[in-house]
Parts: structure tokens; C-alpha cells; sequence
């Protein structure tokens, strides 16, 4: 029997989170039968769906989606060095019965599994995460240290992300993503936060915290950018 493995792909970047996953329609077990069968054609499911382009989603759909969360803590030494700790969460992840999480070597460093659960192998491999055996309701958590703060021509700080994705052979499905960033202790203020706020696309604000929750469709990329607040 031919591996999922090849085609299910989850890949993210730090600083450059790219997450790509397969769609949870159809099942496994109908995939199996496609890849094995001499249909070159895809599932008639895939044939009308969104082929990159991004979507911000004003409703939920009603099934369980992907669901990838980060949290981001930039300390002092950040503004020098663009190391921000990083925690990450997936839940709702497609059952496959292999994938992989690939970061970019030169930006992540003590990566680690510090969950896991409906997962029935999942171990570090360089800069990678690999997975087996993908089950209903799984999750994963991760943490590591990414290089993800960058400084500007202007002396402003920016935190980019993206692009987020989940992905099926040409297509992208909904996929929600979230992220909390804080920042205490350093003297940065947001100063602007792209994309815009709007439908699909929340962002919240608190005391030396901020972050957005998305659902969406396609490629998402997202910029915060800080400066050094000035006390007069």
C-alpha cells in the first residue's frame, strides 16, 4: 500500500510558518483507494476549491478545522538578536497516516515535543517534526526558539509570520490560525499590524500583549511592526 507520507505535508516555518495540510474531506481510507487506483484526476472534492488566493472567512464552517495557535514571548535580548521564544499548538489535525513539520534550519533552534496526543509517533528529526499514524481529535504542541524579529531601515522592529496554509495538491482549505505575542519588559509598542482588522481576521490587545485570531482560505502573511516607546 502506497504512504500518505509524500503528499501530506505539514510544513512550517520560523519566522516564515508555512502550514500546510491536507483537507479533512475525503477520508483517509478514500485517499488510500485514489493512490492506489489509476485515476490521475483528483477526488471530485478538490475540483472547485480555492487555489491561493486569500479569503477571510466572516463564519466558522461547521466542521472541525485545523486549528494552529502560537504564542511568541520577545524579551530584551531579542531587539538584538531576533530570538523570540515560540509555543505552538495544533489541534484538529487531518488524519493521515504520515506528516511532517519542516522548519528553516537557520531559524529555529531547541526545537522540542512538549505534547502530544491521537498521535501514534511523533519525534524531532533536525529541524523537522515527523509524524505517524495521525488519528481523530490529535494535537501536537512544540516549542523552540525562532528567529522571528527583525529590525528596520527606520530603527521599528517587525514580527512577520506566514504564509499560513492548509494545502491539498492545488488547493487551500479553511484553516484557523491564531497567535499571542508578548513583549514585556522591552520598551516596544505596536505601531501598526497587517493585514487590517476585518471579518475573519480579529486582533485583541492587552497590556504588553497582542494578537489576531484568523479563519481563512489561501495564503496568509502577517506583519507587527513595533517601536521603542519613548517616555516623556
Amino acid at each position: 500500500m502506497k504512504s500518505l507520507g509524500n503528499i501530506a505535508v505539514l510544513a512550517l516555518m520560523a519566522a516564515l510558518f508555512t502550514s500546510a495540510s491536507v483537507a479533512n474531506e475525503p477520508t483517509a481510507e478514500e485517499l488510500e483507494r485514489w493512490f492506489n487506483s489509476d485515476n490521475f484526476d483528483p477526488p471530485v472534492v478538490f475540483k472547485d476549491v480555492n487555489e491561493g488566493s486569500l479569503v477571510f472567512l466572516a463564519k466558522p464552517p461547521k466542521d472541525k478545522i485545523h486549528h494552529h495557535h502560537n504564542s511568541l514571548t520577545i524579551y530584551q535580548h531579542s531587539l538584538a538578536d531576533g530570538w523570540v521564544k515560540m509555543e505552538q499548538c495544533h489541534v484538529n489535525l487531518d488524519r493521515v497516516s504520515a506528516a511532517q513539520i519542516v522548519f528553516n534550519k537557520k531559524r529555529i533552534k531547541e526545537l522540542k515535543i512538549i505534547k502530544q496526543k491521537n498521535i501514534n509517533k511523533a519525534w524531532v528529526d533536525g529541524a523537522s517534526v515527523q509524524l505517524e499514524d495521525i488519528r481523530t481529535d490529535a494535537m501536537l504542541c512544540l516549542q523552540a526558539w525562532t528567529r522571528a524579529l527583525f529590525i528596520n531601515d527606520d530603527g521599528s522592529y517587525s514580527l512577520r509570520n506566514g504564509p499560513f496554509m492548509r494545502r491539498f495538491l492545488d488547493g487551500y482549505f479553511p484553516m484557523r490560525v491564531s497567535m499571542d505575542i508578548g513583549y514585556q519588559n522591552t520598551g516596544l509598542k505596536p505601531i501598526t499590524i497587517s493585514p487590517s482588522e476585518q471579518k475573519g481576521f480579529n486582533i485583541w490587545r492587552e497590556k504588553n500583549r497582542i494578537g489576531f485570531d484568523a479563519i481563512f482560505e489561501g495564503k496568509l502573511k502577517t506583519e507587527f511592526a513595533f517601536e521603542i516607546e519613548t517616555l516623556l
